[in-house]
């Protein structure tokens, strides 16, 4: 009777266990269930000159017009596919991307290779034209219905209608037009840029026939083919660019006459409003001397210098001109010229400069203008370093109002005359929070609070906090502590690293560091990451003190993270695995060969092994170049510490990457097999220098078996 009492107890225990038992991520669920990710309103927007806010819901346009609380059906899926039926064109299965507006009642939208008009009043759609399908480099003038793109080198202008025009007249195989170039950096995004009117067309134009060619072999074909990649390594000869002016009306071209040297940096294309002039900050090939200066639009001609910016370390321009609402001689230029990164005024015609924000924080993003141009909408951590939120600037009094009083990452947009804004955030217990907010700051709706997303999965407790390195800095780490956590237990560490620059990965937003670190918590370990001195902002100090000596300083600071663990009485010190990419790569395996006796386990992905295989325009910056910085290399480069490795360690890399190219790892194995030194090795054949895609979910499954085989 007591053995059944008790059995029954027992089941009834497990019963309750069992009704109550929390999920942990099942990883392709990432990718296949919506459930994974915070509720949203889709396409949130303001329609231009107006009150009027829009979002996507359930393939319906739902319009509000502030402060009001009222919602309206504006527009459906279903009317937009019946005007297709009747213009006999395919289809949508989804309510379309609007991509601009073209007045308060049109708005543009691209779907296939088409671009088309929708007309919200009358319910009409109007395909305007068909782009070719091998376009790319896209760069489109809305308001004059027009594009410009590239077919593989060439640069094309297409005003919807008519026939494309293309724009170079030679074929020459190595020279590119309308690409992006100096390969990403410097903030360029672009390699085209329209004029304000609509009438003319800036471009790069990048000469690679100087630049050694780089075998990438696809291994896709039946016989593997040779793939080149225009790849310039650190001191080695890199591209040539110009900057080119096509006139739509008189369809000729000049170029600006930037003059030499041939191998500096041409960045922060600008054009004037009145589209007199284009504007140009020329960075010498040491990233070390900058002038922004002013051209003729008409002939090319160069007219003066506006200012010069020198550092010691390196500038490192990121932003165009902001040009102030209808005047064509005051800007807003984004600069660290005073140690933290701010924004300064300038007047062309009386060469003044007056800067408007300073202080020990930085400008993360200069967000726009009110109509008069009187004030300045900016996103900051002025209150926050591991959070950022939106602030209004007065320019004549310089007066900064925050507009942001909740913790978090804010992401906001401005009502075209400012009176209201929509206010976007998480933090780490936010999943997602939609407001509608008046200039003061009040406010008005809450449109969407998500406080149930994941409400049914076991997660981590998730705690930032910051350390103090020798160096007095505070060093923000965020840790995640296992499920079912047992102070009286030992966990292993799953210590996740980047370190590099322009990298924040420690902030106050939902599911800080994603899906994958907070399933290794729910593995069973406390899953660690710090930002230390060289990431991004904190100040030019902080960032740029590891300039020439990549690997020093971010290694000490580490380990004031590995200290601190080690401190904690539910850490076990004999289990410590470690796991980066790309630049978190290389720290993952220099923190291996540097503290073998600390990191039992690691996986690095697509890892810098030798900063001399790595490019120019980036290596140069922050190490310069082999022959300037012989010992500062010498002692990066993992190819000398090869000898240092004990314990496991799996490098895993895409075999097209052409980013950090794959002889960087494949050199390490060649140097581990002379050292009799014992590693695993995981290639992706088709991937660059991440993997994407589902094949993502692969990759986490590969880490994942690797430091569990390990976790012992």
């Amino acid at each position: 009777m007591i053995r059944r009492s008790f059995l029954m107890l027992f089941s009834i225990a497990i019963g309750v266990q069992i009704m109550f038992a929390q999920k942990i991520f099942n990883l392709e669920d990432v990718y296949k269930s919506q459930e994974m990710y915070p509720k949203s309103l889709r396409q949130l927007q303001w329609i231009p000159q107006t009150h009027d806010y829009v979002y996507v819901d359930n393939n319906q346009l739902i319009k509000t017009t502030a402060p009001a609380t009222e919602k309206k059906i504006y527009l459906t899926l279903a009317d937009i596919n019946e005007s297709l039926r009747q213009a006999r064109e395919d289809t949508l299965v989804a309510f379309p991307q609007i991509v601009n507006w073209l007045s308060k009642q049109v708005f543009y939208f691209r779907y296939k290779d088409k671009l088309a008009a929708c007309g919200i009043e009358s319910n009409k759609v109007m395909v305007l034209g068909t782009m070719p399908q091998d376009a790319e480099n896209q760069e489109f003038d809305y308001k004059h219905t027009q594009m410009a793109y590239t077919v593989e080198n060439d640069l094309y202008v297409l005003k919807f209608g008519e026939k494309a025009v293309k724009i170079n007249t030679g074929d020459e195989k190595e020279v590119k037009y309308g690409h992006v170039v100096h390969r990403n950096e410097f903030g360029i995004e672009h390699g085209s840029f329209w004029s304000p009117g609509g009438n003319k067309l800036c471009f790069y134009r990048m000469d690679e026939s100087m630049v050694a060619d780089y075998p990438l072999v696809n291994t896709t074909t039946r016989m593997a083919t040779l793939q080149n990649d225009k790849y310039p390594m650190a001191g080695e000869t890199i591209h040539q660019v110009s900057v080119g002016i096509y006139d739509l009306l008189a369809k000729k071209t000049i170029y600006l006459k930037t003059g030499k040297p041939l191998d500096k940096y041409l960045c922060c294309i600008t054009w004037s409003p009145n589209e007199k002039y284009i504007y140009v900050a020329e960075l010498n090939r040491g990233q070390d001397y900058l002038t922004l200066n002013q051209y003729n639009a008409e002939n090319g001609d160069f007219i003066k210098t506006i200012f010069e910016e020198k550092n010691e370390r390196y500038v490192e321009p990121s932003d165009p001109l902001y040009f102030l609402p209808n005047n064509s001689s005051q800007f807003v230029w984004v600069s660290q010229r005073d140690g933290w990164k701010h924004l300064y005024l300038y007047d062309i015609e009386k060469e003044k400069v007056r800067q408007l924000t300073t202080g020990q924080w930085v400008v993360i993003s200069f967000d726009g203008f009110d109509e008069k141009g009187e004030k300045i909408y900016f996103t900051s951590n002025k209150d926050e370093i591991t959070g950022q939120r939106a602030y209004i600037l007065d320019i004549k009094s310089g007066k900064i109002q925050p507009l942001c009083t909740e913790n978090g990452t804010h992401f906001v947009t401005h009502s075209s005359d400012g009176m209201y804004f929509l206010d976007r955030y998480s933090n780490i217990t936010t999943p997602a929070c939609y407001k509608l907010k008046d200039s003061k700051s009040t406010t008005l709706q809450t449109l969407l609070w998500d406080t149930t997303s994941l409400k049914g999965y076991d997660l981590p407790q998730v705690s930032i906090g910051s350390l103090k390195n020798a160096n007095g800095d505070d060093l923000y780490y965020r840790l995640l502590k296992p499920i079912n956590f047992d102070s009286n237990k030992k966990y292993p560490v799953f210590y996740y690293v980047y370190g590099g620059p322009h990298s924040q990965l420690v902030t106050n937003s939902w599911l800080s560091g994603g899906h994958f670190l907070h399933y290794m918590a729910q593995k069973g370990y406390v899953v660690f990451t710090l930002d230390n001195r060289g990431t991004a902002n904190r100040g030019f100090e902080f960032e740029s003190t590891i300039h020439r000596r990549l690997g020093d300083i971010e290694t000490e600071d580490q380990m004031v993270g590995v200290n601190y663990l080690k401190s904690l009485p539910y850490v076990d010190t004999t289990r410590f695995h470690i796991d980066g990419w790309s630049y978190g790569g290389f720290m993952t395996i220099t923190l291996k060969l540097r503290h073998p006796e600390i990191f039992k386990v690691a996986t690095a992905g697509g890892p810098v092994i030798d900063w001399k295989y790595y490019e120019a325009m980036y290596g140069e910056r922050y190490m310069d170049t082999p022959d300037e910085n012989p010992k500062g290399y010498d002692k990066s480069s993992l190819l000398n510490q090869v000898e240092n490795l004990d314990g496991h360690l799996m490098i895993i890399h895409g075999a097209m990457d052409a980013t950090v190219v794959w002889q960087n790892s494949l050199q390490f194995l060649t140097e581990a097999i002379k050292k009799g030194k014992q590693l695993d090795y995981f290639v992706y054949p088709t991937h660059e220098h991440n993997v994407r895609g589902i094949d993502r979910l692969h990759l986490w499954k590969k880490i994942e078996e690797y430091h569990q085989t390990f976790n012992q």
